[in-house]
């Protein structure tokens, strides 16, 4: 059984304490994440005052779709944040090749050249999936690789996504979890249930929970 890393908060606003973390960070280098909470908190980050010509964009996890899909991550990020914050570099996973296999042999090379990444967003999904590792799929067990493609029957597209060695080359992971939907999961992650989430480690990993989430 595997406890939950990290710091537990508790918090009204999920969205709006990730933009304050993500500022008293000052990070140069950030990795983003999909869904409806990780909108909200970029939505949320948009309205704070930030230097992003200082810092580089990557992303945890991606559909290979193209940016213009409604189910990209990227896309979703550059209209909600980048296309007005206009950051140093924004590093497309899906762009990064024109295979999904093709873009996590690239991505992996380029964060492997790359510093570590100081701060990197993820949120928890209803089976306990994080990024785009999913509970029982072969990426959980990686530790040659930062990134490589993973995907099963229940998720749509086929994923590019970071391994567990990346998340754990971060200075800090912030976990942001919120609705109902996400409260077995997390209960489970905190009662020591071996879900993919909770497996993540980083120098440091920070969880902010809704009350609807936390239970």
């Amino acid at each position: 059984m595997t406890p939950v890393h990290g710091e537990v908060r508790t918090v009204d606003d999920v969205a709006s304490v990730f933009a304050d973390v993500v500022v008293e960070a000052a990070p140069s280098s950030i990795a983003l994440s999909g869904g409806g909470t990780a909108k909200d908190a970029y939505a949320a980050l948009a309205t704070r005052t930030l230097d992003w010509s200082d810092i580089d964009v990557w992303f945890g996890d991606e559909r290979f779709v193209p940016v213009t899909d409604p189910d990209s991550n990227e896309g979703m990020a550059r209209a909600v944040l980048l296309d007005d914050a206009r950051p140093r570099a924004i590093h497309s996973m899906a762009g990064a090749g024109s295979t999904a296999a093709a873009a996590a042999a690239a991505y992996d090379a380029l964060v492997a050249a790359a510093a570590p990444i100081d701060v990197v967003h993820l949120g928890l999904g209803p089976d306990g999936h994080t990024a785009s590792l999913f509970p029982g799929s072969a990426a959980l067990d990686v530790t040659d690789r930062l990134v490589v493609t993973n995907g099963d029957a229940l998720h749509q597209h086929p994923r590019v996504t970071f391994t567990y060695p990346a998340l754990a080359r971060s200075r800090l992971v912030v976990v942001t979890v919120a609705g109902e939907e996400k409260r077995d999961a997390f209960a489970r992650i905190r009662a020591g249930d071996d879900l993919p989430a909770a497996r993540v480690t980083a120098e440091r990993v920070l969880w902010l929970v809704d009350p609807a989430a936390a239970g």
